[in-house]
């Protein structure tokens, strides 16, 4: 008998059939090519659980410390804490870590609750609602503005900001950008500046008992903060508070609407909620890719990655990584083992972690405690994240029968 032909192995994380469903992709990559240098490109993606461990813990070996894409200046990517390296990440980081501890966050629970109520409210006498529109966008948006001081009124503006801003992330490791991309991310930044300079300069004059508040009076003591860090952390917070939660509830109700018997146990055991969110997390990660940069010479997997290179940790491989996770491709709310990289790992760990998830699962349970069933629209596909940095999608029309 002939011997088959494999075809050759190629990972465009570009490819929109692959960013719909890329576990296979995934899956043979960790056997087949646990490191994988982009031809032409200063790009390896690393698919393997302990390799994006590893790299994800080791800011020495692994930077954040990204150069000025091309294009750009040093003005139009201010250094967020996100683009920063120990010591001055924990500078940074420390500034704001009092507000995300876990006591803190459960605090907010309460209110949490109230607006998914109301936002349900308002879906149950629509019945057919966009459920981005309807419930796991506005709730994070409305939680986070509240934290940071600024009027809920205003997530609609925040919505096109936060969208437009995180659009393109993750294609410059592959291309230059455009210079309507640049003059975009440029007029966007400039938009989202001059809103927060009146909301800060307002702070001055009356602070009050938020974020907003804490982060001006550290930018006042002059050498904790400067103003242009306390624009960077603002634009941060708004964006990441609010676009990993939204993907990570709709990834959990079309998990549940994909896996009956699942959702059929939820209902029948609301404490399965919060171990179902972790199953969300590392079943359908709603960040799927983490990048660094080597600062020396590194062999991985027998690929030597140089110094000034990239490395991009999928994340998305790793929560499926046989060697880590039994039966790795099922989807199983009542999974003992976790440990996945959803929200990273080392000091980079996402600090709205408890967070995402407690307004996953407050999220989750008003949601089944609200209704009989809910179910799709169509079977039509929907609308995919524009960024390969995520997994979620941007619509998701929904029937839901109030219980």
């Amino acid at each position: 008998m002939e011997a088959v032909m494999k075809e050759p192995f190629a990972f465009n994380p570009f490819d929109e059939e692959t960013r719909r469903d890329p576990y296979a992709l995934f899956a043979r990559a960790r056997r087949e090519h646990p490191v994988y240098r982009h031809e032409g490109l200063p790009v390896s993606s690393v698919f393997l659980h302990a390799d994006c461990q590893a790299i994800l813990r080791d800011p020495k070996t692994w930077s954040s410390m990204f150069p000025t894409p091309p294009g750009f200046t040093a003005e139009d990517v201010p250094r967020s804490m996100l683009v920063t390296d120990p010591p001055e990440h924990a500078r940074l980081r420390g500034l704001v870590s009092q507000a995300f501890t876990p006591k803190r966050v459960r605090e907010l629970a309460p209110r949490i609750e109230a607006i998914a109520h109301e936002l349900l409210d308002d879906a149950l006498a629509r019945r057919e609602v966009d459920l981005v529109e309807a419930l796991t966008y506005p709730l994070p948006v409305i939680v986070i503005a509240e934290m940071i001081g600024v009027p809920a009124a205003d997530r609609a503006r925040f919505k096109a900001w936060s969208d437009a801003l995180v659009a393109p992330l993750g294609s410059v490791f592959f291309a230059e950008p455009s210079p309507e991309m640049v003059a975009e991310q440029r007029r966007l930044r400039a938009e989202l500046e001059a809103y927060f300079v009146r909301l800060v300069e307002d702070r001055r004059r009356s602070p009050a008992d938020d974020l907003l508040t804490g982060l001006v009076q550290a930018e006042l003591e002059g050498s904790r903060l400067a103003f242009d860090e306390l624009l960077a952390m603002l634009i941060l917070l708004l964006v990441a508070g609010n676009e990993t939660t939204t993907n990570l509830i709709g990834n959990a109700v079309l998990e549940l609407l994909a896996h009956p018997a699942a959702l059929a146990a939820l209902r029948n055991d609301p404490t399965l909620v919060g171990p179902a969110i972790e199953e969300v997390l590392r079943f359908s990660s709603p960040i799927q890719m983490d990048p660094r940069i080597a600062t020396r010479d590194v062999a991985l997997q027998g690929v030597t990655i140089p110094a000034g290179e990239f490395v991009l940790c999928w994340l998305g491989s790793a929560n499926r990584d046989e060697t880590v996770f039994e039966h790795a491709a099922t989807f199983d709310i009542r999974r003992e083992k976790q440990g996945h990289l959803a929200f990273g790992f080392g000091p980079h760990y996402c600090l709205g972690a408890s967070l995402a998830t407690l307004e996953a699962e407050i999220a989750t349970r008003v949601l089944l405690g609200r209704t009989r069933s809910f179910r799709r629209v169509d079977g039509a596909p929907l609308p995919i994240h524009p960024s390969i940095v995520f997994r979620g999608v941007t619509s998701l029309p929904i029937l839901l029968e109030p219980a």
